[in-house]
């Protein structure tokens, strides 16, 4: 498909009210059509099944959904990790909001099956001066590296994660609570001893208590380990 065709398809199936509900979860991005993702899965699937190098290569970056289209297109492709790693470090990039970054790591599940590879290619981005690229190695390893063979440095990678944007914040939390529900016992351990910020520390520990995943004992004990914080809060967004 060209990117005219595909522009046409995404116009075609774009819904005006979905447009408005996306856009108050998605702040910071005013370029949405209103395409539900499983029609973007869908087509990404189409596309990862045809010409999918040269779609990458000259996909236009206009709209939410065209930025969406690609990070999913590079999850469903089937190629050596070496090429797919080209094709996602210069995907990355244009990563600005918790969707695409979530949708893009979600699908890329060819990882599991290259976690040493990949874990070595995530550890640029551990620093990086990007919200979005801190936070795709939070989702990324979440996703992805919850192993028994990688829990011990995936928490080390969250308690390194210092980048003070929300969004960073938010998934280095939703990482550390879906730790905590496959692996309690290290967890924890990590919980009584890390360098993590007030507010990232708490809002592990608030999405703990509101997992099905953690027994109701747990939550006891976890409610006892809250941090007090005092003064300014960070402000609250839509979204994860």
């Amino acid at each position: 498909m060209t990117n005219e065709q595909i522009r046409d398809f995404l116009e075609k199936h774009a819904e005006k009210q979905f447009k408005d509900f996306a856009s108050s979860l998605i702040p910071g991005t005013d370029s949405i059509l209103g395409v539900r993702l499983p029609v973007l899965r869908s087509l990404a699937k189409q596309l990862a099944k045809e010409d999918w190098r040269t779609y990458l290569k000259e996909a236009r970056d206009d709209t939410y959904e065209e930025i969406m289209l690609q990070g999913l297109v590079i999850g469903y492709v089937k190629a050596e990790m070496e090429e797919l790693l080209e094709y996602a470090a210069a995907f990355i990039p244009k990563i600005h909001d918790w969707s695409v970054n979530d949708g893009f790591c979600s699908t890329f599940k060819i990882v599991r099956k290259h976690r040493a590879e990949v874990w070595d290619f995530l550890m640029q981005y551990r620093a990086s001066e990007s919200e979005f690229e801190q936070r795709v190695v939070a989702v990324m390893l979440m996703d992805h590296f919850l192993v028994p063979e990688y829990i011990d440095r995936v928490l080390a990678v969250y308690n390194s994660l210092k980048h003070e944007g929300y969004y960073c914040k938010m998934g280095v939390a939703w990482g550390i609570a879906t730790a905590y529900a496959k692996f309690p016992q290290e967890t924890q351990a990590f919980l009584l001893e890390n360098e993590l910020d007030d507010y990232t520390y708490n809002k592990a520990i608030q999405k703990m208590l509101e997992s099905y995943r953690v027994s109701a004992e747990d939550k006891e004990m976890l409610r006892g380990m809250k941090r007090k914080v005092t003064g300014r809060k960070n402000a609250a967004k839509p979204g994860r």
